[in-house]
């Protein structure tokens, strides 16, 4: 296993464990780059108008598009280091 994923695992795990909950913006960065660095773009079909969240959680991800699954990684990382 690179480094990179093991810290990756290791900072999903700590997302768990925050001392505070994040803001829903910083939920949604936390959820697209989590699938950006897992899954890859997002090619799942757009939710409807009544599923106002899985709408923004598909929004959130595919604004990734185009983005490496290493640096979604990296970038995840960080993201949860700072909120920690």
């Amino acid at each position: 296993m690179s480094d990179l994923k093991a810290k990756f695992e290791a900072a999903v795990a700590g997302s768990k464990n925050l001392t505070e909950r994040p803001d829903n913006a910083t939920l949604l960065k936390i959820y697209a780059l989590y699938k950006q660095a897992s899954a890859g773009d997002n090619t799942e079909k757009k939710p409807g108008f009544g599923d106002m969240v899985g709408r923004a959680k598909w929004d959130a991800w595919n604004s990734l598009k185009g983005t490496a699954g290493n640096e979604a990684m990296q970038q995840y990382i960080d993201l949860i280091e700072s909120l920690g």
